[in-house]
């Protein structure tokens, strides 16, 4: 494809995704100059593209809202992405009928069957090459996903039950975002009968349904729903600081899915800062690792873990070394 219209191609694609983007953003992602950038945008309008460009120092370039547009066929590298994503994801679920993982998995299996002849033989070709760990987690229901997306578009109340432990009740939200996190599905919502922002668990909704009644959308007090979601994932964990004796590189490989921050000592001293509800769940974590560590704080989930070693050292037909702690 010529360097001219694979461009043209990736600038179609970055305004296609509905976001604004200032002229030096466009000259950084295309990495082309900012004139380049211009006369590219008035090709597209050439092409019949409705293009809109906000004038001054804060403008930007969109297309115009609500206007057809042509469809874009995907590229070689794109094909790839989506069987590796589809491939990852679709094995985190356990596929039950009607769930994002099943749908996934049979996305995965037709996906070759409505692309062109060369992209078809390239996604067939990355599936014949791949296996993905079965690494479980809650399944969700596509039709539910569906439903919160929706709500959000449209600004329309929610409605659920809502499943914690041994209690249901039942929820009216103004639905914000859903924030994927650590293989869970989340909502964060403000709940109109506690007056606060929630993060709900998607896997423990049930019974959705989106109202007549619309609202006008708040301003979050975080940067991000991610944000939001991690706090409220943490509100109940306490911070656990450990020096293990490996590298920032194996604690990230051992423990992908952990919640936690990595500070990097030397090349074989790691600081891990983890969020956890009790020492068991720390020790559990620190298994995995199998490496020496010190417990820097809490101090008295190091005593607990030290008598625990010491527990476990002195018990009968016990032979060889306790856990690593240098406590």
């Amino acid at each position: 494809m010529a360097d001219v219209t694979r461009r043209m191609l990736d600038l179609l694609t970055l305004l296609q995704t509905k976001r604004r983007f200032t002229g030096a953003e466009l000259v950084t992602r295309l990495g082309v100059s900012e004139r380049t950038v211009r006369r590219d945008i008035d090709r597209l309008r050439t092409y019949g593209y409705p293009v809109e460009a906000s004038p001054g120092p804060g403008g930007h370039y969109g297309l115009t809202a609500g206007r057809a547009i042509p469809p874009l066929m995907f590229d070689d590298d794109e094909v790839v992405a989506i069987m590796l994503a589809l491939a990852a994801n679709a094995s985190a679920d356990p596929g039950d009928p009607g769930s994002l993982g099943e749908a996934m998995t049979r996305a995965y299996g037709k996906l070759d069957q409505v692309l062109p002849a060369r992209l078809a033989v390239r996604a067939t070709t990355v599936r014949s090459s791949l296996e993905a760990e079965a690494l479980r987690a809650p399944a969700v229901g596509i039709a539910d996903a569906m439903a919160i997306a929706s709500a959000i578009h449209d600004r329309r109340e929610l409605t659920f039950d809502y499943r914690r432990g041994e209690s249901t009740t039942h929820r009216r939200v103004e639905p914000h975002r859903q924030v994927h996190h650590l293989l869970r599905w989340y909502l964060v919502a403000w709940d109109t009968e506690r007056g606060d922002w929630r993060v709900f668990r998607v896997d423990r909704m049930s019974a959705v349904h989106a109202r007549t009644a619309t609202f006008e959308p708040r301003a979050l007090p975080a940067q991000t729903a991610l944000d939001l979601v991690k706090a409220g994932v943490a509100r109940t964990r306490r911070h656990a600081v450990v020096i293990v004796e490996t590298s920032v590189d194996d604690v990230a490989a051992t423990l992908p899915f952990e919640a936690m921050e990595l500070e990097a000592i030397d090349e074989a001293r790691t600081r891990v800062t983890f969020r956890c509800e009790d020492w068991h769940w720390l020790l559990l974590h620190l298994s995995h690792l199998d490496c020496a560590f010190t417990v820097e704080e809490p101090t008295e989930w190091a005593e607990e873990i030290s008598r625990f070693a010491a527990a476990v050292t002195e018990s009968p037909g016990h032979s060889g070394q306790g856990p690593g702690s240098k406590i």
